[in-house]
């Protein structure tokens, strides 16, 4: 397996990055943090398929990266006699030793051979950094998260165990393989955030995944069968946009393919290049020259985005990022709603436990994902720009730089912001004054006594009154991807947003927008419409 030149096995090829610490944007003084949301793409993986492998492109079929991955303890059920056999079996569980062997059609095996679609070594090891950034970040700089797990509920962590719809135009799209990539990046990250030496004692950190028709992490088409229409529509209409745009391709790159043409629908498909080309490029395993060209990486990446995210209509936004925008704008009402932040208590209605809301919460998942929640956003394009100048052909392609893939071990994280104590007071403070000048509350006669009604002491007012003059305000919202803050254009106008800070989000417009993006009956808005025959 040849590397092109670079980081170590282990190092991050561009566009890959880390988590930046040191340069993150601390917030104003006056901010308190209150919970944190992050989703985080999986690390890098071997491509979902194979492709390209003949000469001349001779990009590897087998890719020897999981040596890590094949090692593994699995849980298994013990029985009689052969519990008091095994000094760790525990309620009747002991964990055998495994090693797993990748074996081809053939028989052969290679040692730490991946599956398609495996997370490698290297996808370990960015997805442990991310988790180790996030503890410098939360627990180590800015004191948010404790420095020890010693609950359960302190950290909410969910995997996606459903696969990326491809848009094929068929009656079903094929679906990626494997999907075991999204619960072992999200075991990184959490021995990264919480090692096993800051975990309390008999704590074990509890990982969330919901069955795949109820999953709200990703675009589900398979929940959704209107998505999935919407989906195989845009495949269509990207293909028939820009097929002739990739036309001049096909003399640089048709013979890494078979002689085939690159095509948006074409075999393989434009996305299915890009996956391979993307997946080798962040391993160091050397591509064709030609795919080393941003002019000609970008108009392919272009196309593939088209066909993914280039209708901005709310439609296909309500039903591929909706229920994902309600269950984070949930999730901050309640942690806003809660009565103490010290409240560890759990809540039961019948058999239903219902937890107190975490600090952070940490979800597992994929490309689409993110892609999806920029664009639904709307800073899905602004965020890409490429600082160099554009050449003419560049230019000629639309800006077509301004398109990016997320890549691997990538991150939206969402950050809920309560003003301080301090600035609490001063407004109540305010308030108090305005109320204590008001003559309704300095002339009322004294009740008299015949009248069983007692005038509201002021400081009742005060408690009533507060949260309505400043609920718009005092708690805010930012977005960030990657190390970079984004300024949501919905929350542009004034009084939306905190003042002299675009990228703070009021949490009121921020959830004003997210209501709109809910539909009001889910069944209904995902039946399926008649298509034209």
């Amino acid at each position: 397996m040849t590397s092109s030149s670079g980081p170590s096995s282990y190092g991050l090829y561009p566009p890959q990055e880390a988590l930046d610490v040191a340069g993150y944007p601390i917030p104003p003084s006056d901010l308190a943090l209150e919970q944190v949301h992050v989703y985080i793409r999986h690390g890098e993986r071997t491509p979902v398929r194979v492709r390209m492998s003949d000469p001349p492109a001779s990009i590897p079929a087998r890719w020897a990266l999981c040596r890590t991955a094949r090692q593994a303890h699995a849980p298994v059920a013990t029985f009689g006699e052969a519990v008091r056999d095994s000094p760790r079996a525990s309620d009747g569980i002991d964990f055998l030793p495994i090693k797993r062997i990748v074996e081809s059609a053939d028989g052969s095996v290679i040692d730490g051979e991946c599956l398609l679609g495996d997370l490698t070594d290297l996808g370990r090891r960015s997805t442990h950094n991310f988790g180790r950034a996030l503890r410098k970040l939360y627990v180590e700089k800015l004191g948010f998260l404790p420095d020890t797990l010693s609950d359960v509920s302190e950290g909410y962590f969910r995997w996606v165990d459903f696969p990326t719809s491809v848009p094929s135009g068929a009656k079903h799209p094929v679906r990626s393989t494997n999907m075991p990539r999204t619960i072992e990046s999200l075991h990184q990250v959490i021995h990264g955030l919480y090692p096993r030496s800051k975990l309390a004692h008999g704590l074990v950190p509890q990982i969330r995944v919901r069955n795949g028709i109820e999953d709200d992490i990703i675009p589900n088409s398979y929940s959704c069968p209107r998505l999935e229409q919407l989906l195989i529509n845009f495949a269509k209409a990207a293909a028939a946009a820009y097929n002739h745009t990739l036309e001049p391709l096909d003399e640089k790159l048709s013979k890494y393919i078979g002689g085939r043409p690159v095509r948006v629908d074409g075999q393989p498909r434009a996305s299915g290049i890009m996956d391979t080309i993307r997946a080798s490029k962040a391993h160091g395993i050397k591509v064709p020259p030609e795919f080393q060209d941003e002019r000609i990486v970008g108009l392919i990446e272009k196309a593939v985005v088209t066909e993914w995210f280039a209708d901005k209509t709310e439609e296909p936004r309500r039903l591929g990022m909706g229920r994902l925008l309600d269950d984070l704008s949930r999730k901050m009402s309640l942690k806003v709603s809660q009565a103490s932040a010290s409240q560890t208590a759990s809540a039961t209605k019948g058999s239903i436990t219902q937890i107190p809301p975490p600090k952070i919460l940490v979800y597992s998942t994929h490309d689409t994902a993110l892609a999806a929640l920029l664009s639904t956003l709307d800073v899905f394009d602004e965020q890409y720009v490429n600082p160099a100048p554009l050449t003419d052909r560049q230019s000629e392609l639309g800006g077509l730089i301004g398109h990016r893939w997320p890549p691997f071990t990538s991150s939206v994280t969402f950050e809920l912001f309560k003003k301080t104590r301090d600035a609490e007071d001063n407004q109540a403070s305010y308030l108090q004054t305005v109320l204590s000048t008001l003559s309704p509350f300095k002339k009322l006669p004294k009740p008299s006594q015949h009248c069983t009604f007692k005038r509201p002491p002021l400081s009742l007012w005060i408690t009533f009154l507060t949260p309505l003059f400043t609920n718009s305000v005092d708690k805010v919202v930012r977005v960030r991807y990657k190390n970079q803050n984004l300024s949501l254009p919905f929350c542009s106008s004034q009084g939306k947003h905190m003042e002299g800070h675009p990228e703070f989000c009021t949490l009121a417009a921020f959830q004003e927008r997210i209501r709109e993006l809910v539909p009001a009956d889910w069944e209904t808005a995902c039946a399926a419409r008649p298509t034209s025959s």
